[in-house]
């Protein structure tokens, strides 16, 4: 597995400022259009992975946690910004940093080229047991799918885009502007095609000539055992479709897990509380208690003391990226003592008190408390 700070020349306890130092220095030196060897293009998109990663503070503290392997089991995009290809290291930077770097000037996008739909996040709230066993869940979103009938063209069936005649086709005209210190002419988008150089004249009656329609969707779902509060889920090409044929983006499923009255979580294991009687903490015993799994019998040790507790090996929650390895029920035990007595067991606990009176003796209330102190 790849060591992101390895990558990027810092180390791990590197601020955002200085990864940020680290990626520009990295990126210029192993941009394929300024190295020419022959593993730069990976070492870029390592480059890129690791960026993304490390800027990322759920990213990052999942990836230091449990590594590459944890972040696909959470949910994450570990393609990186570069899966699909890049630019030349000027809209690198424009598109990391907002541009200002000096590389020769802003370069237009081509409104013409294929365009990656938009990322979606869909919320969904899950039950305590529902996040730790898993489960398969129905949901329903609303996204923009290309348009079946024009099979995203946006032109009417029997037509087709037409040369734009504002700028003949070019996507761009000349604008000439007079100022006191002379006459200027520059190349601007034109503003009839907007850059496409082609416009509909005859628009498709069902998506009105966008191309893209919005979609209501059904997927079924497996949510992983072991999901957390704030988990993610990354369902790839199901966000919004592309432009021009460019692919379709992602959905990420953010989990929110309702809390539980009776369990508290922390990571893979959980704890509950156990009131037990002082005759039960003196004695031991053996109680039934709820887990996960259903009741179970624990052994309460005789002489345990209150704030002891006792675990359930393997009772707990699933790990995530090995859902066969299950945490612990901790069961924290409480010494409560009985408020309202029966005249039988007060009769029983005087005697009990004079059995300790007489074991560890009637003192001075000073005398009794000199070792407290020490």
């Amino acid at each position: 597995m790849s060591d992101y700070y390895e990558i990027l020349g810092v180390d791990k306890n590197a601020t955002k400022d200085e990864i940020k130092s680290a990626f520009r220095k990295m990126a210029r030196k192993w941009h394929p259009d300024i190295n020419k060897a022959p593993d730069a293009e990976e070492k870029f998109k390592e480059l890129g992975k690791a960026y993304e990663t490390l800027m990322d503070d759920d990213k990052r503290a999942t990836y230091d946690r449990y590594g590459e392997d944890g972040l696909q089991n959470a949910g994450f995009n570990t393609a990186g910004p570069f899966a699909n290809g890049f630019g030349d290291l000027e809209e690198v930077f424009n598109s990391f940093f907002g541009g200002g770097f000096g590389f020769g000037g802003s370069r237009r996008q081509d409104p013409n080229a294929p365009q990656r739909g938009d990322d979606l996040r869909l919320d969904i709230e899950l039950e305590f047991e529902e996040a730790v066993f898993g489960m398969n869940r129905e949901i329903k979103i609303d996204h923009l799918e290309s348009c079946p009938t024009c099979h995203g063209t946006g032109a009417k069936n029997g037509s087709k885009p037409q040369p734009c005649q504002t700028c003949g086709g070019r996507g761009s005209i000349q604008q000439t502007t007079r100022t006191v210190l002379g006459q200027f002419t520059q190349i601007v988008t034109c503003p009839h095609c907007h850059g496409k150089g082609t416009v509909i004249t005859d628009p498709c009656p069902d998506c009105k000539g966008q191309g893209r329609k919005d979609v209501e969707k059904r997927l079924d779902i497996k949510i992983p055992a072991g999901v957390d509060n704030g988990s993610k889920m990354r369902l790839s090409q199901e966000g919004d479709s592309g432009i021009n044929g460019g692919s379709a983006g992602d959905l990420y499923i953010v989990i929110h897990v309702k809390p539980s009255d009776y369990y508290r979580r922390d990571g893979v294991n959980v704890f509950t509380k156990l009131d037990i009687t002082p005759a039960q903490a003196v004695l031991g015993a053996t109680v039934k208690i709820k887990t996960l799994d259903g009741e179970k019998d624990v052994t309460i040790p005789a002489g345990i003391q209150h704030g002891e507790v006792v675990k359930i090996k393997g009772a707990g929650v699933p790990n995530i990226s090995k859902p066969t390895v299950r945490g612990d029920h901790v069961v924290v035990v409480a010494v409560k003592t009985p408020t309202h007595i029966s005249n039988e067991e007060k009769a029983l606990y005087q005697k009990l008190f004079a059995i300790d009176s007489a074991k560890f003796g009637n003192g001075s209330i000073k005398e009794r408390m000199k070792g407290v102190f020490k």
